[in-house]
C-alpha cells in the first residue's frame, strides 16, 4: 500500500509551459474541494502579481459573515525550470504546494492542485464559466486522481 501511495503522489502530471505572465491578475473561484481556510467563504478571488524575478505576491479574497476577508501570501517557483509547481506561504513557517495542472491555452481557466489531492481549485478569468470548460477541467481533475463527489461551486451570479 504504501509503495502505491508514494507512486501516486509523484503521478501527478502538471501544465506543461507556463507563462507566468500570463498566468498572473484575477482569477475567480470557480469551485474547489472544501477546506479548512475557505470554510464559510463564497465569492472567492485570487489575484497574483510579480514582485520580482523569485517571488509572486498572492492577495486572497472572500465574503465570510457578509465581509470581506483577505490573506496575502508569497509564492515562489519550487526550481526555476518548472513554472508549474509554486510552493505558497501565507505565514512562516508553513508553505503548501501549488501547482498548476491545467490552464486553456489562452489562460482564461485553470485548474490549480497539489500531490495529495486534498486540495483542488477550478479557475477562471470570469465570474461565470460555460459549461464545456467546466466539464473539462472537471476531466483534468479526475484525470488526476481527484475524488470530486465534494466539489463545492464556489461563484455564482450573487457575487
Amino acid at each position: 500500500m504504501l509503495i502505491s501511495g508514494c507512486s501516486n503522489y509523484n503521478s501527478m502530471k502538471l501544465a506543461e509551459n507556463i507563462n507566468l505572465n500570463k498566468y498572473m491578475g484575477k482569477w475567480y473561484e470557480a469551485a474547489r474541494l472544501p477546506n479548512s481556510f475557505q470554510k464559510g467563504c463564497s465569492c472567492s478571488t485570487a489575484n497574483y502579481k510579480i514582485t520580482n524575478k523569485n517571488y509572486i505576491n498572492v492577495i486572497n479574497q472572500c465574503i465570510k459573515n457578509g465581509v470581506i476577508k483577505t490573506s496575502t501570501a508569497k509564492a515562489w517557483r519550487v526550481n526555476k525550470h518548472d513554472n508549474s509547481k509554486l510552493k505558497v506561504r501565507f505565514f512562516w513557517p508553513f508553505t503548501g504546494n501549488y501547482w498548476i495542472l491545467y490552464t486553456s491555452p489562452n489562460y482564461k481557466y485553470a485548474v490549480v492542485g497539489e500531490p495529495s489531492r486534498k486540495y483542488l481549485w477550478f479557475l477562471s478569468r470570469t465570474k461565470t464559466v460555460d459549461k464545456k470548460s467546466f466539464n473539462l477541467m472537471k476531466q483534468v481533475a479526475l484525470s488526476q486522481g481527484y475524488n470530486l463527489s465534494k466539489i463545492i461551486i464556489a461563484y455564482n451570479n450573487d457575487c
